[in-house]
């Protein structure tokens, strides 16, 4: 599955206008979660990629919107992200694929704006113990109860005994 970016200008806007005014959509599927302090209802809409999207990117069976809409917190919100995808599946199937893919850009999203991954330059081994490092930190730090990362890192970061008394510490059950 591709994620279709804004900066991907032609394409966004040639998926995206399939999805616009009353064109028939012949695949939805919505789902509704409330968890850690959210409130979202995911809406997947599907159907086959156009043939002027078809013939430009070769595979591509199905173009899909999906969005999310909903509180953080209190406060609304509204997603909208597009794809492209040689999978043939059901809607529900292709919801749950984005949702698990959103769950991996989150963590990813973390890494970099919160302990700036991307702006290390470690080579070899070091890269490798360093990435490690930061998935036992971000690990320790959600164990230990820190919806926050950025709330997590401050209240650890000159506290070494803090530190080691998260990996000390059993699981707690998530009470979600």
């Amino acid at each position: 599955m591709l994620t279709v970016k804004a900066s991907q200008k032609t394409l966004h806007r040639q998926i995206r206008s399939q999805f616009q005014g009353k064109r028939k959509i012949p695949f939805v599927a919505t789902d509704h979660e409330i968890s850690h302090g959210r409130t979202i209802t995911w809406t997947l809409r599907a159907k086959q990629a156009p043939t002027h999207i078809a013939e430009t990117w070769v595979g591509t069976s199905w173009i899909v919107e999906v969005t999310a809409s909903g509180s953080r917190d209190g406060k609304p919100f509204q997603a909208q992200h597009l794809f492209l995808t040689s999978l043939r599946t059901t809607p529900e199937a292709l919801r749950q694929l984005v949702r698990d893919r959103w769950s991996i850009e989150g963590w990813h999203w973390i890494r970099d704006t919160q302990l700036h991954e991307d702006a290390h330059h470690y080579r070899g081994n070091g890269a490798g113990a360093m990435a490690t490092l930061r998935t036992a930190a971000l690990n320790l730090l959600r164990l230990a109860g820190f919806r926050s990362i950025r709330a997590g890192m401050q209240a650890v970061m000159h506290d070494i005994t803090a530190l080691l008394s998260m990996a000390r510490r059993r699981p707690q059950p998530d009470p979600c």
